[in-house]
């Protein structure tokens, strides 16, 4: 954790939430001393905590950035017992930080979207990838391979390219 006056700031932060069954890793945490806050470990003072999330590009429309950054703060409120009420997110290219407020209508959509997630999880179903320009910029995008949901299946390749039975004899 790196110390500058009243800010504490910790990266790469991991935080997990049971109660949703979720965990993640914050960006960046910042620890703003206030006399309303939480006790930290090895700190002097009381702090409250401050979930900073970093996105290369712009604001999206889709509001997945808002969810990650809400999906943090309940991980670490659920963690350091305590509230947190907004957070902020830097986006690379206007090079500034979005305030977003942590309310409860967003807190309901992150809570519904996990439920969904688990839900499809259980029934061992995984969705289709949707393809879109923005899959450049995701960070799972070697994961996902969107690309191959526009790919003919494996057993169109493997009839194309194995001798069939009678062929074999």
């Amino acid at each position: 954790m790196e110390r500058r006056g009243n800010l504490l700031t910790a990266r790469s932060l991991r935080v997990v939430s049971h109660r949703l069954r979720a965990q993640g890793v914050c960006d960046v945490v910042e620890f703003h001393q206030d006399p309303a806050g939480i006790t930290l470990a090895g700190q002097d003072g009381t702090w409250q905590p401050y979930p900073v999330e970093y996105k290369k590009g712009r604001p999206n429309a889709y509001g997945a950035d808002e969810l990650q950054l809400c999906a943090q703060a309940i991980c670490l409120e659920e963690m350091l017992l305590c509230s947190i009420a907004e957070g902020s997110l830097f986006y690379g290219e206007p090079r500034r930080r979005t305030r977003v407020n942590l309310d409860a209508p967003l807190r309901q959509r992150v809570e519904d979207m996990l439920g969904e997630m688990h839900a499809l999880y259980a029934r061992g179903y995984t969705p289709k990838a949707t393809p879109s320009k923005g899959c450049n910029a995701c960070s799972l995008k070697e994961v996902c391979l969107p690309r191959l949901a526009k790919a003919p299946p494996a057993s169109a390749y493997l009839r194309m390219h194995l001798p069939r039975e009678e062929e074999s004899l």
